[in-house]
């Protein structure tokens, strides 16, 4: 059986949040940047374990996170919810993952971004640019 996580598009204006994920070989796209989110417990709810996931990565809880979609592949079936961003990025709390960052359409299209903490630029992971692009086509 696959794993289930609840992951997040966090967006402030036409900019998203993304985490650079931490660059170890054991997770799913090391070194890529990816939407907040992890794991869903055995007793959560996709719900329940979204603001708890972007509470133990952030210190963020998101004022209202409307479901966006399921997106199913060989690695995960992952519970994408939307929800604004109502804080400065300076207020959050990076407590996992590498680095942050807002992105640009523009950025997001392209595929990759420079990380000031990684000093490089690092790519999206393909199913997080999908995930995004077709949020952005549905929302114009």
């Amino acid at each position: 059986m696959k794993p289930e996580v609840a992951i997040a598009i966090l967006y402030q204006q036409d900019q998203f949040l993304l985490q650079l994920r931490d660059n170890v070989p054991n997770i799913a796209y090391p070194g890529h940047w990816g939407l907040f989110g992890g794991h869903i417990e055995a007793d959560e709810s996709p719900e329940v374990a979204l603001v708890r996931e972007l509470q133990e990565e952030i210190c963020y809880s998101p004022p209202n996170a409307v479901k966006f979609g399921v997106y199913e592949d060989d690695r995960a079936l992952r519970h994408v919810f939307a929800a604004p961003l109502t804080v400065g990025i300076n207020e959050l709390t990076l407590l996992e993952g590498w680095d942050l960052g807002l992105f640009t359409r523009s950025q997001i299209e392209q595929g990759e971004r420079f990380s000031d903490r990684a000093s490089q630029i690092r790519p999206l992971g393909a199913i997080h640019q999908r995930i995004l692009l077709d949020f952005i086509k549905k929302n114009g």
